[in-house]
């Protein structure tokens, strides 16, 4: 982490520059703002264009606060939002979730639990496009960016690992079909994921390509529940039968053990890859005794 140049800062800059009140502070700022961001969603619910004309903004000013914090308090560059290479990171990530979902949505057709019964007017994919640009900034900002860093530099990556993923998991029992299961599966499945896919690059924007992706074409595309939540019809007009440890019941695809499986696999890749590249941050008594 690159610290301020000012050896002896004032008392009330090293007070904000500690983890835990970057946690609390910046973390209930951008909280509230994706709150806001949600609540515009929902009044304007019937204007898709509107709505996301509003979440481009609300989304662009939390990523100035973001990285107004990280220069003005910690005193350091945001590189985790830095803008080069972040095309072809979140274009990379666009296409992993993507390929992810889409997989999921194979293998329920070809166990005859996933009937396409039509389509609906392309018109039908915009609506999501908002849910998928707030979630994925907003979320990966808030959980990755602010979350796991914080904790990360307290006690190192696996510990920031484990408790940024139940963290981020867990707060999907907030959705109005919340289950427990779907929960678990999230902190396990997304929560993993995505957390390596940070701790890979050290950067935010491959996670949020893959949070954007995964939300947009499961809503927009194949009409799936999104985490216990958003339930509006997308692209393809389906029907969906069987057993919720396939299908994931009310919650969606992501409390299924297709899902689980495919993106706990992923996640698991990447946390291989970014352990043998040294990207993993031991506790702080280890930084200090090298």
């Amino acid at each position: 982490m690159n610290t301020s140049s000012d050896p002896h800062p004032a008392l009330w800059l090293r007070i904000l520059q500690f983890p835990l009140t970057r946690l609390v502070v910046l973390g209930f700022v951008i909280l509230y703002m994706m709150g806001m961001s949600n609540g515009f969603m929902q009044q304007l619910k019937g204007h898709p264009l509107k709505s996301i004309a509003v979440v481009v903004g609300m989304a662009a000013a939390a990523l100035a606060v973001y990285v107004g914090w990280a220069r003005f308090i910690e005193r350091r560059s945001a590189d985790e939002l830095s803008l080069s290479g972040a095309g072809q990171e979140w274009g990379t990530g666009m296409l992993v979730g993507a390929g992810l979902y889409t997989s999921c949505a194979l293998i329920l057709i070809a166990l005859g639990m996933y009937r396409i019964e039509g389509l609906n007017p392309w018109t039908f994919v915009i609506p999501a496009v908002a849910l998928a640009l707030s979630s994925g900034i907003f979320e990966e900002l808030l959980f990755r960016g602010v979350l796991f860093r914080s904790v990360e530099e307290i006690s190192g990556s696996w510990i920031s690992l484990v408790v940024s993923s139940a963290v981020f998991g867990f707060v999907h029992l907030l959705n109005p079909a919340g289950t427990i299961t779907g929960a678990i599966y999230i902190s396990i499945e997304a929560g993993l994921l995505l957390a390596a896919a940070y701790m890979l690059t050290r950067r935010l924007w491959l996670s949020i390509g893959f949070h954007m992706s995964w939300n947009y074409v499961q809503s927009a595309i194949f009409s799936g529940i999104v985490s216990g939540g958003v339930t509006d019809p997308g692209l393809i007009r389906s029907n969906i039968k069987g057993p919720d440890v396939l299908t994931g019941g009310s919650f969606g695809l992501e409390s299924s053990i297709i899902a689980f499986t495919l993106c706990t696999a992923t996640g698991i890749v990447l946390l291989i890859i970014a352990v043998r590249r040294g990207k993993i941050a031991p506790l702080p008594r280890k930084r200090r005794s090298k």
